[in-house]
């Protein structure tokens, strides 16, 4: 299901004037993610939140997810439903398939328009570095074992870029943390946990936004701050009608 991607890893100053956030799988759970930036008294000005992919499918707001590729404090990487949606565009996969994952939202696009997603997803890095040293954090969607050096190659075969869109081994305790020593604080989403949870160098913040029972979370980057709601309780309180930055 390779992309072709314009560049494989991004990096970004260190934030020295506002905050950065990260935030786990949206799944088009916009919402959400609106009532969240308030809580966190988000400034578009000043601030940045990056995001570790799946923007889009189970959820209902799957292109409201997508319009956020358009706000200049955003920053997402690909994530492997995205991955997914390129591939159907590009006619190397069956829609059916990737209704069965949640892409069914897309039922009543056209084709022209699923391609014109498809551009604009098919640029996203497959990670994202900011800041160096101590200061540095990474954003990827699932998992990578190597080196910060190996990551700044952006140089990955085909298994590697299979790993960091689908991998589940280190969430599953079937990968080896040791082989992450020299990987600087990772923040990655695709396996759902109840809570943020660390393994070797990732932080897992996917707290399944769109299931029953969980929660979308956001974290401030390398602080102890975090958010999470439901989508039910931001809606609850008023989400749907705020206005995002």
């Amino acid at each position: 299901m390779a992309s072709t991607l314009v560049t494989a890893v991004e990096h970004h100053p260190v934030n020295r004037t506002g905050r950065d956030f990260v935030v786990g799988d949206l799944h088009g759970c916009v919402d959400a993610l609106r009532y969240l930036l308030r809580e966190a008294a988000f400034d578009p000005s000043r601030d940045r939140l990056f995001s570790v992919g799946d923007l889009i499918d189970r959820g209902t707001q799957s292109e409201e997810a997508l319009a956020l590729l358009d706000k200049p404090w955003f920053y997402a990487v690909l994530g492997n439903h995205e991955d997914t949606l390129c591939a159907v565009a590009e006619g190397r996969l069956r829609r059916q398939w990737w209704y069965g994952i949640g892409g069914t939202w897309a039922a009543q696009l056209s084709d022209e328009k699923l391609r014109h997603y498809a551009q604009r997803l098919s640029g996203l890095p497959l990670a994202r570095v900011i800041g160096s040293g101590n200061e540095r954090f990474n954003v990827l969607h699932a998992e990578f074992f190597g080196t910060d050096a190996d990551l700044d190659t952006g140089e990955f075969s085909a298994d590697e870029r299979q790993q960091l869109l689908w991998g589940r081994q280190l969430a599953m305790g079937n990968g080896d943390p040791t082989r992450q020593l020299s990987l600087s604080l990772t923040y990655c989403g695709h396996t759902p946990m109840r809570s943020i949870q660390q393994i070797g160098a990732q932080v897992f913040i996917d707290t399944g936004a769109f299931g029953p029972g969980g929660k979308l979370t956001m974290v401030e980057a390398r602080k102890p701050q975090r958010w999470s709601v439901t989508v039910d309780m931001a809606r609850a309180e008023g989400a749907a009608a705020l206005a995002l930055p």
